[in-house]
């Protein structure tokens, strides 16, 4: 491919390394997964040129602009893009693929490497992510892990992928655990539009010749929408049954919320989302078993009076292959346990 040739989304396999030139703001919002963000304007520096633009002359803006872009190239070609070889091919993209973009892969391909733009920028790429995530979880054989909080259903995925099994794990792309108390310590979720870039990347490397496996989830994962093609996918996808009592789960449960058994005052303000659906005084009754530290009482009730509850009247609903799937039961709470059941789980397919 020559420099300056149109590239189009489906070839960014094709290059060393993606380059995105926008803000910061905007890289923060939504980009190419594993890109690297080298603005050629920052935050500040976009706002400025913009105003200009639009207040004093078009021409005044990009001489100011030109001269603030010339500094920036300067500095990401002494600093970030310092060590890259004489062969390296980067791919360089902008909102539309046009003056900033077209700036950075200007100075690059004088120095010789082969730089090419992205044939209209994000929008174009934006276009493709959401055109693909209404066709592409069509083609894929799913296996839904379903179960109560608790039993094990994303311990079971991760034993799944370290088996060799392909798995989609939602949860870890949208940074939560989906449900009130799912969201991580020091772990923001990311933008809606960032989510469903990591999606739509997670299914372009998956192969539609073998299964895969993905935990149950409801439209929303904290405060992201799950893509609608691929929840709705997964509720006429084939189901795997997962059971453990609720003696084994409570304890795996409070290891695997420990930031929150430690921290009476933030599970407070997470239980405060519950008041409408159970009251103030049974709120106020689980906070004080939270302070009092009788975290195995807490979650035993969190587990009987709302989880399972919501879980048993939603799950045949949204998973009507539920009781026809594969049953497994989790009989301890150890990793070789998990190991057994991912090894149950390829077998059955």
């Amino acid at each position: 491919m020559r420099n300056n040739e149109p590239v189009n989304v489906a070839q960014l396999a094709e290059f060393d390394e993606v380059i995105d030139v926008r803000s910061e703001a905007e890289f923060a919002e939504d980009h190419i997964p594993g890109a690297i963000n080298c603005p050629v304007l920052d935050n500040e520096e976009r706002i400025r040129v913009g105003t200009m633009y639009k207040q004093v002359s078009p021409f005044e803006a990009k001489k100011v602009g030109a001269a603030l872009v010339s500094r920036n190239i300067a500095r990401h070609l002494e600093e970030n893009l310092s060590q890259r070889p004489r062969n390296w091919k980067p791919l360089i993209y902008c909102w539309r693929g046009g003056t900033r973009s077209g700036a950075l892969s200007s100075v690059l391909q004088q120095i010789g490497w082969r730089a090419n733009r992205l044939e209209g920028g994000y929008k174009t790429y934006r276009r493709a992510v959401i055109d693909d995530l209404a066709v592409l979880p069509q083609r894929f054989n799913w296996r839904v892990i379903c179960g109560l909080t608790g039993s094990g259903k994303s311990r079971l995925l991760r034993a799944l992928a370290k088996a060799g099994a392909q798995v989609l794990d939602l949860e870890a792309l949208a940074a939560h655990r989906g449900s009130v108390l799912g969201n991580l310590p020091d772990e923001p979720q990311p933008s809606q539009k960032m989510f469903e870039s990591l999606v739509w990347h997670a299914l372009h490397h998956l192969d539609a010749a073998r299964p895969v496996f993905v935990e149950s989830e409801s439209k929303k994962i904290g405060n992201l929408r799950t893509p609608e093609a691929l929840i709705e996918t997964m509720w006429a996808s084939d189901c795997i049954r997962l059971e453990a009592a609720t003696l084994l789960r409570v304890p795996m449960l409070i290891q695997e919320y420990d930031h929150f058994i430690r921290d009476p005052a933030a599970l407070g303000a997470q239980l405060d989302c519950l008041v409408t659906l159970h009251g103030h005084e049974r709120i106020n009754t689980w906070k004080a078993m939270s302070v009092a530290g009788d975290d195995n009482t807490l979650v035993r009730k969190l587990l009987e009076l709302h989880y399972d509850p919501a879980y048993t009247r939603s799950i045949l609903d949204h998973y009507p292959r539920l009781m026809q799937g594969l049953q497994l039961t989790v009989e301890a709470d150890s990793d070789s346990t998990f190991e057994a059941l991912a090894a149950r789980c390829i077998a059955g397919v």
